[in-house]
């Protein structure tokens, strides 16, 4: 019968390629079971260590653009595109131009400001007209050669043209910004437009932000108008990106601003990247049941990108230090688990523990283990099949 245990567990443990003799296991006492040297070998045995167990909940997600620094140009006037001048993945800044619209609207706004200009001149030539008038009237009334009348006339005409003129300059203010703000052009080719009352029909639309063109929708020829709201380029700062970890709404009441998570990014896998929350979703989707949490993350080498498929782990609390030994050390039957303890070489305690958290391949023993104890962490179960028989 011995002998038969033996064989089995020399045939298990020759299944990872160590060649072993047919030595016999012995029972060295209830609890207990005594390995020879050879097969011994083919256990891995380590030291119980002190670990910083945190309460943590899983979630999956996915990264996105940082919205805090990204934006959508659309078009701010009708008209038809006669130059494209960005490219998708062309760094950019405040002020680059992206592409030149022909437009009627462009047009209108510096014939206005003309128009306004031509109102000005007039009201001004008025008030010269009427100040002249009212000189006369006054002189006139002093030699008594005019009535009275005739001078408070002429006072209101003249008081009448000051504020006329006084609207017609606030027209060309007002028409000025417009053609200065809204179509962009600079006070040099304002005072230009003023002077020489030649009109450009092209505006030319800017990058808004600093960043990097992420999408272009637009091609030469193309009619575009304000109103639809089309996108037509979107610029993108890539130096930071969102992470959207989508939570089950169970695991919300204990998720906070502020925890830390890690997270796992499946086309960099062998990379391990930490952040904080600092936002959760005010609803839950009503088809997945789960709410969104977001968290932002530094990207100065430019390897992460919008979409690519993540996996979290929120820590929600503090944690706890406690014994941690590796999960494949672990005897499970029905409620109880134990673990094989070096009580002396080759010799080996069986030993009922109570089993805490498990994380990262580590499960916490609150009882039944002292840190710095030996167990068997690769080979227990093959261990426990001999101490059954």
């Amino acid at each position: 019968m011995l002998r038969h245990r033996s064989y089995r567990l020399l045939a298990v443990l020759m299944s990872g390629c160590v060649a072993l003799s047919l030595p016999a296991v012995a029972r060295s006492g209830k609890d207990t079971i005594k390995i020879p040297v050879t097969q011994a070998r083919a256990l891995a045995i380590d030291a119980v260590q002190t670990v910083r167990f945190q309460p943590q909940k899983q979630a999956i997600g996915q990264l996105a653009f940082n919205e805090d620094t990204s934006t959508i140009v659309v078009a701010p006037f009708a008209g038809r595109v006669t130059k494209v001048l960005g490219k998708i993945g062309d760094v950019v800044s405040v002020g680059t131009p992206l592409f030149e619209i022909d437009s009627p609207e462009v047009v209108q706004m510096q014939t206005d400001l003309i128009a306004a200009l031509n109102s000005a001149e007039k009201a001004r030539a008025q008030v010269a007209l009427t100040k002249r008038v009212l000189d006369r009237q006054t002189t006139l009334v002093a030699e008594k050669a005019a009535a009275m009348r005739e001078l408070d006339q002429a006072r209101a005409d003249y008081s009448a043209a000051e504020s006329d003129l006084r609207t017609a300059e606030g027209a060309v203010s007002a028409a000025r910004n417009k053609v200065r703000v809204l179509v962009g052009r600079s006070d040099d080719d304002v005072a230009r437009i003023e002077r020489d009352r030649i009109i450009d029909p092209v505006v030319v639309v800017r990058a808004p932000i600093n960043g990097e063109i992420v999408s272009r929708k637009i091609g030469p020829g193309q009619l575009v108008r304000p109103d639809t709201g089309e996108t037509l380029f979107a610029i993108a700062d890539l130096s930071t990106m969102w992470l959207r970890a989508a939570v089950p709404e169970n695991d919300i009441p204990v998720v906070r601003v502020g925890q830390e998570l890690e997270v796992k990014i499946e086309a960099l896998p062998e990379t391990t990247f930490k952040a904080k929350i600092n936002a959760i979703g005010a609803a839950s989707d009503s088809s997945t049941r789960r709410v969104m949490v977001r968290s932002e993350l530094a990207n100065p080498d430019r390897l992460l990108r919008p979409e690519m498929f993540a996996t979290f782990k929120i820590f929600t609390g503090e944690g706890q230090m406690l014994p941690g030994i590796a999960a494949g050390a672990l005897i499970r039957e029905a409620e109880t688990a134990f673990v094989y303890v070096e009580v002396k070489p080759q010799e080996f305690e069986r030993r009922p523990v109570k089993v805490g958290v498990q994380q990262d391949g580590l499960v916490a023993i609150p009882e039944g283990l002292a840190v710095g104890e030996k167990v068997v962490t690769r080979g227990a179960i093959f261990i426990d099949n001999e101490w059954k028989q």
